[in-house]
């Protein structure tokens, strides 16, 4: 198999484009959070429930304009999002902006991945209320560690996949957006271009996704290739601030 193509045969989307929700109340809190060194998160709603900030909803509008920019011929024919609000809110807030008009359908698929008992909880709130588990995800390591009552990246993996394959049989030869979730996004990578465990927790070490932040894939004779990973440019080109998560420094001890 080619290096950074899943072989489609000839059926499937001739375009995935994924975008990054914008910046969440719950990115937010999570900054806030760990310049306090606070165990957990500042928030009143459940996961599912948290919208975009303000910058949020100026990033989503960026990519909007940039939709807007786009020729005909590569504008989306379908859309996907996430059930969760703050991606809801980033592919209405961008569709708005661009000012077109095409299907948009939510699918459970693309949600957040599930992290049970920690929802809610900092890398140190981890430590201090689950030392065990702390201990147990070191071990098994971040791809295969299923938190209590979560999901493990190998979960939403069978997520990715499942939607591929509805894909596969819909959309020949369409252009499909994703508005989704980081884990999400870095989950299509590993299995659209076959990447090992190894390489795949390589990237998402080295590699920020920023929100409204855009991966591209475009079909060729051998199936789907990567053009694009984590670009952020039209949000730098626009008003709106460029927001990231933490270092890999700050994230070496997170047990999401």
């Amino acid at each position: 198999m080619p290096q950074g193509a899943l072989l489609l045969g000839d059926r499937g989307p001739s375009e995935l484009v994924l975008v990054r929700h914008g910046e969440s109340t719950g990115n937010v809190a999570d900054r806030k959070a760990r310049t306090s060194g606070a165990e957990r998160l500042d928030l009143d709603v459940r996961d599912a429930d948290v919208p975009l900030s303000d910058t949020g909803r100026e990033q989503a509008e960026a990519v909007g304009r940039l939709m807007a920019g786009l020729g005909r011929s590569s504008l989306p024919e379908l859309v996907i999002t996430s059930p969760y609000k703050r991606a809801e809110e980033t592919a209405a807030h961008a569709l708005r902006a661009w000012g077109g008009d095409t299907t948009v359908v939510v699918d459970e698929r693309v949600r957040e991945r599930d992290l049970g008992l920690f929802d809610g909880l900092t890398a140190a709130g981890i430590k201090a209320q689950f030392a065990d588990e702390a201990k147990r995800r070191s071990r098994v390591g971040k791809f295969y560690y299923v938190p209590p009552s979560g999901e493990s990246w190998c979960d939403v993996a069978l997520r990715v996949r499942s939607l591929l394959a509805d894909l596969r049989e819909g959309y020949d030869g369409r252009r499909v957006w994703v508005f989704s979730h980081e884990a999400v996004i870095m989950s299509f990578r590993y299995v659209v271009e076959s990447l090992t465990e190894r390489e795949l927790m390589e990237i998402a070490d080295s590699t920020a996704l920023p929100n409204c932040s855009m991966t591209s894939y475009r079909a060729d004779r051998d199936g789907l290739r990567l053009v694009a990973f984590a670009d952020a440019a039209h949000i730098d080109r626009s008003a709106a601030q460029t927001t990231t998560e933490p270092s890999k420094t700050e994230r070496a001890a997170d047990a999401r």
